[in-house]
């Protein structure tokens, strides 16, 4: 008799637990991303501290194209051997994102 219950009670709890997943909603993740407008600029209109930093962490790198915000945050796109890369940094030569 006590295996009867025993056996009954796993069951009936193995049968809720499967009703929890097939009825517990999904959880959708939205990633929402703002972009800041960039006006391309000739090379020539990048500041010398971020041709410094380019350099320095960049050896041999090549400013293909560069842009800067309202912000004075620069987007550099860089080519270093056959590799091509973007990286932002701001006025300073400080890296925003690599």
């Amino acid at each position: 008799m006590k295996k009867l219950i025993l056996s009954a009670a796993i069951v009936l709890g193995s049968m809720s637990i499967y009703a929890y997943k097939i009825t517990t909603p999904k959880l959708e993740e939205v990633t929402v991303s703002v972009q800041t407008e960039y006006t391309e600029v000739s090379a020539d209109a990048v500041p010398a501290a971020v041709k410094t930093a380019l350099q320095t962490a960049y050896p041999g790198a090549k400013l293909v194209k560069s842009a800067v915000n309202e912000k004075k945050e620069y987007k550099l796109e860089i080519s270093v051997g056959d590799q091509k890369a973007t990286v932002f940094s701001d006025v300073n030569g400080n890296w925003l994102k690599i």
